[in-house]
């Protein structure tokens, strides 16, 4: 079949609506939660403040428009390799330079959700990782891992979301030996629920963040506070991730959706 003829096919499929497009997006706004950075650190990821420009008013009386203050890694985003320090010096590391093709692959989703909502610091492992491809077969190069735990409900409130303590936050994420599996295997990126991608104890693994530390020296990238996983089928999407493109980025907020057969 000719790629004309699958692109084809494609745009029949949807406007048939044999094709479901699911939104991985969570709402963008003040409300958003933020990461929290240790007090050692000296700044925060302000909160999202959208600012009014006008509004059919004496500022604009035929238009409305407003400007906004976040971070590059607030609310569903994007990590680029140049967040990290593994990744600073490699090409093409920035949000900007990033390959276009790269936005738009097929996604594998791993479904922890029973074991997360018995243990908030739940950590998938190569084992996990093992034992998904020996029931769906060999995770193929290129495409983007997705772990589902049926976290992203708690996205309404910052408490629940980052779930922190006085032993800092339990958030679920990948551990090390999963996140060099992940490398070797070729993925194009590793996505989560939660306010980034790694696990909320990271800070404790060898090396610190495995998924920050690890997947963005590698070249690969990282999604997060991703929604509606539990729509996705083990295999068989198709993930568009569109990040701004910011000139020197380290990353972006995306509206991230999913292209899912229906039924």
């Amino acid at each position: 079949m000719s790629t004309q003829q699958s692109l084809a096919d494609l745009a029949a499929a949807l406007a048939a609506g044999t094709i479901e497009i699911v939104d991985l997006t969570a709402p963008l706004g003040p409300d958003t939660p933020v990461l929290h950075l240790p007090p050692d650190f000296a700044r925060n990821t302000p909160k999202v403040a959208i600012h009014r420009i006008s509004a059919y008013d004496q500022d604009g009386p035929w238009w409305a428009w407003n400007w906004l203050e976040l971070g590059e890694h607030t609310g569903t985003h994007f990590d680029a390799p140049s967040h990290w320090v593994s990744g600073k010096d490699l090409p093409d590391n920035t949000i900007d330079t990033i390959p276009v093709r790269h936005f738009v692959a097929p996604a594998i989703v791993i479904d922890r959700s029973k074991e997360v909502a018995a243990d908030p610091d739940f950590l998938l492992t190569a084992d996990d990782i093992r034992n998904w491809e020996a029931e769906h077969g060999p995770i193929p190069r290129g495409v983007w891992v997705l772990l589902r735990s049926d976290w992203y409900p708690r996205n309404t409130s910052t408490e629940a979301f980052l779930n922190t303590d006085a032993d800092g936050p339990h958030t679920p994420g990948p551990s090390v030996d999963a996140v060099r599996y992940l490398v070797e295997r070729g993925a194009l990126g590793f996505g989560n629920e939660c306010v980034g991608t790694d696990a909320g104890n990271a800070v404790t693994f060898d090396p610190p963040f495995p998924a920050h530390n690890l997947l963005l020296g590698a070249g690969a990238y990282g999604l997060a506070s991703l929604v509606n996983l539990d729509r996705l089928p083990a295999t068989g999407a198709l993930l568009v991730v569109a990040p701004l493109k910011i000139v020197g980025g380290t990353g972006s907020p995306v509206r991230a959706i999913a292209l899912v057969p229906r039924g």
